[in-house]
């Protein structure tokens, strides 16, 4: 009997860590979602404050200590920077350019963004296997935005919202790296809750004296609504459960779950907003989606890295 339990256990202890990472996927694919419905009454720049307001909420019993020398606070300030203000100002500011489905599919990019960066900047190495992902993903990322170009409606995609998602997810590049430098000398989540204190901190300053306060009367249920579940679950939750996760399974075999953003940001656009999608933004799609599979399920993107 114990030796039955013991070769069970590790068995249920990677079932719970795939059945994280999967949830962290699910409310990470919802971030748009929830992001179009609070810019129907918010700014961008105060939709974004009130989102990290409440993942500071969410991630503040996990606070801890943190020994980091200046040399270390200096790379976590310069990641707070680009991860959370710059990257996510930009990225929200292309969705209110562009559609749910068309923004969730450009995240699509992401692994394929990590194993370019990875080769330029850690000389790692890409097989055929990778440039082809590479190749297919590009072409995917044309589709789509030459699509959206053909739909100046205010309510349709467009080609400078998707573009402007592209390169926010290029910004999250430099993030992505530093976090993961310092990850190896401390803890994931303490490099992440204070990354994302950091980052909340120099929204603020930037936002409350160039925009105001952000509105709190007026507001509706849903928006609030929004602005909590945007940060609750697709930030504090969503990297809480990735972190738990990413420890107990493989990250090259968890990465794959990376892949329910796109898909899920996609098809809540489509069925619950009612985006369009033409005949070549599906392909562009599907193309995306294929060369982010074949990268996480090959090992060459370091998945335990990502932190939204």
């Amino acid at each position: 009997m114990p030796t039955e339990l013991q070769s069970r256990t590790p068995t249920a202890t990677a079932l719970l860590g795939y059945g994280s990472c999967a949830l962290a996927g699910c409310f990470w694919g919802t971030g748009f979602f929830f992001g179009k419905i609070a810019l129907t009454q918010l700014s961008v720049d105060h939709m974004v404050l009130y989102r990290f307001l409440f993942a500071c909420l969410g991630l503040a019993p996990m606070l801890r200590p943190a020994r980091l020398n200046r040399k270390d606070w200096t790379l976590l300030l310069v990641a707070a920077f680009l991860g959370i203000p710059l990257q996510f100002l930009i990225q929200f500011y292309g969705l209110s350019l562009t559609t749910v489905s068309h923004a969730a599919l450009m995240v699509g990019t992401m692994p394929v963004i990590l194993a370019l960066g990875a080769v330029i900047f850690t000389h790692e190495r890409l097989d055929w296997k990778g440039w082809l992902a590479l190749a297919g993903s590009t072409t995917g990322v044309t589709l789509i935005t030459l699509s959206g170009s053909r739909h100046p409606s205010a309510h349709g995609p467009s080609l400078t919202g998707d573009l402007l998602i592209v390169f926010s997810l290029i910004i999250a590049l430099g993030w992505v790296l530093i976090s993961r430098e310092l990850m190896h000398r401390h803890p994931p989540i303490t490099i992440t809750t204070y990354t994302i204190f950091a980052g909340t901190i120099m929204l603020a300053l930037w936002i409350i004296p160039t925009g105001g306060l952000p509105p709190i009367h007026g507001l509706s249920t849903n928006v609030w609504i929004a602005c909590a579940a945007g940060g609750l679950l697709c930030t504090s939750a969503s990297t809480f459960l990735w972190n738990w996760g990413i420890h107990r399974v493989p990250a090259s075999r968890a990465g794959v779950f990376l892949n329910i953003e796109p898909a899920l940001g996609s098809i809540l656009g489509v069925e619950v907003l009612g985006d369009k999608l033409g005949p070549a933004a599906w392909l562009g799609g599907a193309l995306i989606l294929t060369a982010a599979i074949v990268l996480t399920t090959t090992g060459h993107v370091d998945a335990d890295a990502i932190l939204e």
